[in-house]
């Protein structure tokens, strides 16, 4: 608590940093460039993220939306991750505390990709931002997520029944991972783990949340297999 108290102005920085790079939301910007000033918005789902921008505009922005997507919450968590590694630099638990910055970062760079500022506040559902922050957070997260996503989709076809899984997953994992390898073997102070697992219970919910409209769709099974024409 006494760390957040001497550094709460930079760690509000560093989250209102995170949220505007998420609120760059490249969906917006991607199918504005390759329709001619088109709204991903007013498309399909009306969802401004990768699935729709692969169903209603095509293949090559689809991939270019993922790959900006990935970059700018791999920027945001790296940025918080690096603050927060020199506010605790010296510390015994440095490394704890700069793995709770990136997964805070994380969350807001989320927060921003979903409310962005810069378009109204109407943004995607998290799905890719959340795998980039994973990425840099924890790995082997991010590697029991990926593997997770893949075997669902490979058996469903569904892009948002493996999104809806995945988060459910995340706080699952995390606590795996966080309690039983870092906290029981390395050593890692309690109060780590509890912020990890909380942090990414709150993204699970927000983003499943997120889902609503999909998740009423699978249960009338009206959801769309996933298919690209273009």
């Amino acid at each position: 608590m006494e760390f957040i108290f001497l550094n709460w102005y930079v760690i509000m920085l560093s989250f209102a940093v995170a949220y505007l790079l998420g609120s760059v939301n490249t969906a917006v910007i991607v199918t504005k460039a390759f329709t001619k000033g088109g709204d991903i918005r007013k498309m399909g789902s009306g969802n401004a993220g990768f699935t729709n921008v692969l169903r209603s505009v095509g293949k090559f922005p689809a991939v270019l939306t993922i790959v900006c997507d990935l970059l700018k919450s791999l920027i945001a968590v790296v940025v918080g991750g690096w603050i927060f590694g020199l506010l605790s630099s010296g510390m015994a638990d440095s490394e704890a505390i700069v793995r709770i910055g990136k997964y805070l970062c994380g969350f807001f760079c989320i927060l921003g990709h979903s409310f962005p500022v810069y378009f109204k506040f109407r943004g995607g559902k998290g799905i890719v931002t959340a795998a980039g922050m994973m990425l840099v957070a924890d790995w082997r997260v991010f590697l029991a997520i990926v593997a997770t996503f893949l075997i669902v989709f490979i058996l469903s076809k569904i892009i948002s029944l493996a999104s809806i899984i995945c988060a459910g997953m995340f706080p699952v994992y995390t606590f795996v991972f966080c309690f039983l390898i870092d906290f029981l073997f390395l050593g890692y102070p309690g109060w780590y783990v509890l912020w990890c697992v909380v942090t990414a219970f709150l993204i699970a919910v927000f983003v499943i949340i997120k889902h609503s409209s999909n998740i009423i769709r699978l249960i009338r099974g009206e959801e769309k297999k996933i298919t690209a024409k273009k």
